[in-house]
């Protein structure tokens, strides 16, 4: 375990000055940062001692925040593309000259049909000013087409919301006091680190730690026990971990009567699931079904930490509803230290006010089509083949990107890729570095970092707000989104008030009913969130119980994956082995990818394989492999461990395509194929082949690095 205080041990001087902020990342711990700055520039980023989650401590990652912040390839002024799509080629322009020709453009575009604009943004940035206000704001007056953004949480987030009536869970504290902690679908050594501090104190204090995960995590590695479940079989082994529970009478009657709508219909369902059942289903023993429900009945109090690893699979949707249910019929959820956590962004949304920020008012009656994410390589190259068909409407002909990097992270990236690069697509970037997808730009305009403007942030993995203000001035000619899009809508002659709104102003709109003096002072507050949640019920369902039985969902069962030998016994002959990409440890999709420390710390692409899996197929330890299916193909190095069980294979991402041996990275070989719930990718449900790449030398990749002239 990493955590680290500090970007640097220089010693404080008169005249530092201390700033409060906020990390800005896709991670549920959303620390609360304190920056010292001396001489206008950034000399130490620390966690916040007194922000109880974050407890003065920062992972790896954000401690070399300042890194990334002054990175010597940052861009720093305006680029014009001026090779052919792809090459990183650009010359440097000024603000006035790019802003003039990308509102002149957007224009033209928007007089045919607006809906031919698409903005493509995710969670660069988990800020509610610096993501969705202005930039909102301004695509909805536009009229352009609307997004669906899937490509993480969707499937665990509908399902969620669908059983509870929100994204709603324990308060991350209370793992201290849990005496049994299912770790399930998460590598929170990596991906959340400060719930991980929660649970090592309650694992001191005599709690029994279990992982349910497909690899052998460094999480795993500290748990009590490791149950490597096939991909995409979550499902299964809830149902028969509710087999038992109804089997043994394990159940806490009085809470399912007050507190659970539909349990008959659930335990019908349940009961098709005994344990030797989920056992083949899963891939694991018998006896271990057995033993983890005891544990799960007997135990007080019993959590469960879900995350959205499971989800990314055919059936993930289900899944969630599934597990999410199990404190349910225990009872978990009356004691401190008892119930589940995937996600507690509905206690922010509770006090977030969308309308002001989003101003969906501006759509001004207009309905324009909605653009899965998800699938932005169908889009952009096969509109009419998608599952709106016909119905799609106007080619895309812009893409304005902020805040993601599609060409590397959306699934089946060889048509992402192909997409991005047509010539007749007008792309604009807003980056702090020349991504796989800011090389497919015809503008990459420069974006402060978190350091450098004022942003408001809630968390999906603490029940805290936070408030982050600027450090220092922008680097550069860096400049917020926000301003960006003031900037276009002025261009465009969009005259609503809202459009002058200063960043500080959309803070202070974002979230009206909280002490936003206390923000300035303190820069967190504790959102008013119950002590014990659902103690009492009290869900945000209609009816305030946990759902079973939802509408248009009806009861949740096992989906089994797209791709498996019992779903697809065909594919898998062809492509037996099953393939999941969890994140590099360093890394947070592909961000931090560039940061030198962090890179050389992961090395290279790995792909981890099993003995078993490796020795028939005549791959070494550190080898170069060809991994492949009917989408594509992408080498990178092996690494034959045991962090993979047989028959799985762990594709570590997301690096840079650019970064990889053959301009490629693990999407290649991901499909586009949605859930059943939350129409969210399928990324860890994928059948592949491997073999050893004869031709290969063992050295580490040659990248060219992106030019401008």
């Amino acid at each position: 375990m990493s955590l680290i205080a500090t970007s640097s041990d220089t010693a404080a001087e008169a005249g530092d000055r201390l700033v409060r902020g906020a990390c800005p990342h896709d991670c549920p711990d959303t620390c609360a940062l304190q920056v010292t700055v001396r001489g206008g520039r950034v000399i130490r980023v620390a966690g916040d001692p007194a922000h109880p989650p974050t407890h003065g401590a920062l992972c790896t990652k954000v401690s070399r925040y300042a890194e990334r912040s002054y990175h010597p390839e940052r861009v720093l002024t305006p680029l014009k593309r001026v090779g052919p799509k792809g090459s990183g080629q650009f010359q440097p322009v000024g603000w006035d000259e790019a802003l003039d020709d990308i509102a002149q453009r957007l224009r033209t575009i928007a007089a045919r049909d607006p809906q031919a604009i698409l903005p493509y943004s995710y969670a660069g940035t988990m800020g509610m000013v610096q993501g969705e206000s202005m930039a909102a704001r301004f695509f909805h007056k536009l009229g352009a087409s609307l997004l669906d953004r899937t490509i993480c949480a969707s499937a665990g987030s509908e399902a969620l919301a669908a059983t509870y009536g929100g994204k709603l869970g324990m308060h991350l504290e209370d793992y201290a006091h849990a005496k049994l902690i299912l770790i399930w679908g998460s590598n929170s050594i990596a991906s959340n680190l400060h719930f991980w501090t929660f649970a090592q104190q309650a694992k001191r204090n005599g709690a029994k730690l279990i992982a349910i995960d497909p690899r052998r995590t460094e999480t795993a590695d500290k748990c009590h026990q490791h149950i490597a479940l096939r991909p995409g079989t979550d499902g299964a082994l809830a149902l028969a971990l509710m087999h038992e529970l109804i089997a043994h009478d394990r159940l806490d009657h009085d809470y399912i009567a007050r507190h659970v709508d539909g349990f008959d219909a659930l335990k019908a369902e349940a009961l098709q699931w005994p344990p030797e059942r989920a056992a083949e289903v899963c891939g694991i023993d018998v006896a271990v079904i057995r033993q983890l429900a005891h544990d799960y009945a007997s135990t007080r109090p019993a959590a469960i930490r879900l995350n959205y690893g499971m989800q990314r699979v055919h059936g993930g949707g289900n899944a969630v509803r599934l597990i999410a249910l199990l404190p349910c019929l225990t009872g978990a959820w009356r004691q401190r230290g008892g119930g589940l956590l995937l996600s507690s962004s509905s206690w922010i949304a509770r006090v977030r006010d969308d309308r002001a920020l989003q101003r969906p008012d501006l759509l001004a009656g207009r309905t324009p089509r909605t653009i899965n994410m998800s699938t932005i390589g169908d889009a952009l190259l096969h509109p009419g083949d998608g599952p709106q068909g016909g119905a799609f409407g106007p080619k895309i002909e812009a893409v304005v990107v902020y805040n993601s990097n599609p060409v590397a992270v959306a699934p089946e990236s060889a048509k992402v890729a192909a997409g991005f690069a047509r010539e007749d697509l007008f792309t604009v970037v807003l980056e702090h570095f020349l991504t796989d997808t800011a090389d497919h730009a015809d503008y990459v305009l420069p974006a402060t970092t978190q350091l450098e403007h004022w942003d408001i942030h809630g968390s999906y993995g603490h029940s805290y707000a936070l408030l982050n203000q600027p450090a220092i001035a922008p680097v550069g000619e860096a400049r917020p989104n926000t301003e960006v899009f003031r900037q276009l809508a002025a261009r465009l002659g969009f005259t609503e008030p809202c459009f002058a709104d200063s960043d500080e102003a959309i803070c202070r709109q974002a979230l009206p009913s909280l002490d936003f003096e206390a923000l300035l002072r303190d820069g967190w507050v504790r959102l008013p969130v119950p002590e014990l949640p659902f103690a009492d019920g009290g869900f945000a369902t209609p009816g305030g119980k946990a759902r079973v039985v939802v509408p248009g969902l009806g009861v949740p069962r096992h989906v089994p994956p797209h791709e498996s030998p019992a779903s697809a016994p065909d594919l898998a002959a062809r492509y037996p082995l099953a393939m999941i990409s969890p994140p590099a440890r360093h890394f947070l999709n592909s961000t931090f990818v560039n940061v030198t420390s962090l890179r050389s710390i992961e090395g290279r692409p790995l792909l981890e394989i099993h003995p078993d899996d490796a020795a028939p197929r005549g791959i070494a330890d550190g080898s170069v492999v060809r991994v492949f299916n009917a989408r594509g193909s992408y080498r990178c190095h092996a690494a034959v461990s045991t962090r993979a069980r047989s028959g799985v294979v762990n594709g570590l991402g997301i690096w840079w395509r650019k970064l990889g041996l053959d301009g490629t990275n693990v999407n290649q070989l991901t499909s586009q194929r949605l859930t059943d719930i939350g129409r969210a990718p399928t990324f860890y449900d994928c059948l592949v082949e491997v073999e050893a790449d004869r031709t290969a030398t063992d050295a580490a990749p040659v990248v060219a690095p992106a030019t401008t002239t």
